[in-house]
């Protein structure tokens, strides 16, 4: 996103993550009313103005990490489940309104990221260690 990437790697569990950089375009309330649940688009009311493009950029990257991890892709509604979306509030998935026992099956975390940057993690149970590594630009 934006000249940056972010992976994930995880040893016998499943694992999703998404990297966005937060454009203005795409932080629209036309967009969150197309993909977002309406829980999630009166939380995003609810922020004040000058929060909501990364609130808008945490529902999305938390909802993109999550069916990632899934394994399903757009192939699952994105209105069908619910993520905590407000700025210095922890990642979550609330609820996914066709599997309720979903949230407790995952951990969703906000992945520290250069300012102007959202990403979210999503790992299947809770018994394990986040370790985190960074390539500078040129070293491979």
């Amino acid at each position: 996103s934006h000249g940056r990437a972010l992976y994930a790697i995880s040893n016998g569990r499943e694992v999703g993550v998404d990297l966005e950089f937060m454009r203005n375009d795409l932080a629209d309330e036309k967009v969150a009313e197309r993909f977002f649940s309406a829980g999630e688009i009166r939380s995003l009311q609810a922020v004040p103005i000058e929060s909501r493009k990364e609130a808008f950029f945490n529902c999305w990257t938390r909802k993109e990490a999550y069916i990632k991890a899934r394994g399903e892709g757009l192939s699952m509604p994105l209105d069908e489940f619910e993520v905590s979306l407000t700025p210095g509030e922890p990642a979550a998935l609330l609820i996914n309104h066709q599997e309720p026992a979903e949230s407790n099956r995952w951990t969703m975390l906000s992945v520290p990221v250069p300012a102007g940057y959202v990403a979210a993690l999503v790992v299947e149970g809770s018994d394990w260690k986040l370790r985190s590594f960074t390539l500078e630009s040129g070293i491979a």
